[in-house]
């Protein structure tokens, strides 16, 4: 069975508690559960940065500040479990170890993050690496990814596809703070690149955007790919 890996930005599925889409992403994570194995790395969202925003108001130190956020990732992976249902594994899973473990059970896999100065973004790219994925798909709060912060920049130029090489190159001198809000990471760029398994960035302030991309493989995004191999649909 082909497996994907989606990296769900917090911002998008709990950018605060009160305007959550938990309730809009759970039919559609169902509805994809059907062709494919599926695994689910859930960010922290605003609620996690406020965590992180008051350590730092204390004094506290960057690692400790991380692992601060950690939790709440795992709190959020909770939060979505419990309403999967019958349709996910019921235990967050701490480690690659774990969710390679879980995903026996053929249920939802879900976790959060693993290892402070590690985001997300990172878990989930090395997570595709351990389990072989089809392919690793990162739904965040832009379209795909442009030559510059398209939030700052109105000049800035979307493309459909990169290699892995231009992508680190984008990414390379982005910040890396506890907390951080990037489209994708260093680390994480650097593990697509050894592993060659195709990247997709997509929209996923619209939940159907990643159904009609697993299932149809239709989306406005960024592939990342040596041009190989077609990832989606699955």
């Amino acid at each position: 069975m082909k497996k994907v890996v989606i990296s769900l930005g917090g911002s998008i599925l709990i950018p605060t508690l009160e305007n959550h889409t938990i309730r809009e992403y759970v039919p559609v994570l169902r509805k994809i559960a059907k062709p494919c194995r599926r695994f689910v790395v859930v960010g922290g969202g605003g609620e996690a940065r406020r965590y992180i925003g008051i350590a730092r108001e204390l004094g506290i130190d960057e690692g400790t500040s991380d692992e601060i956020g950690i939790l709440i990732t795992r709190l959020n992976a909770t939060l979505l479990i419990a309403a999967l249902g019958e349709d996910a594994y019921p235990k967050v899973a701490e480690s690659h170890a774990e969710a390679r473990k879980f995903s026996e059970h053929g249920k939802i896999v879900v976790m959060g993050g693993i290892t402070p100065g590690q985001t997300t973004d990172a878990v989930a790219a090395v997570l595709s690496e351990r389990v072989g994925a089809t392919a690793f798909i990162n739904a965040t709060s832009v379209d795909g990814i442009y030559n510059k912060d398209p939030n700052k920049y109105k000049d800035a130029v979307r493309y459909d596809s990169i290699t892995a090489q231009r992508l680190l190159e984008i990414v390379g001198q982005t910040a890396l703070g506890a907390g951080s809000n990037n489209v994708l990471d260093i680390v994480a760029a650097r593990v697509v690149e050894r592993s060659g398994i195709p990247l997709i960035v997509l929209d996923g302030r619209e939940p159907k955007n990643l159904a009609e991309a697993i299932l149809k493989g239709k989306f406005r995004g960024t592939v990342v790919s040596d041009g190989r191999k077609k990832p989606l649909p699955v």
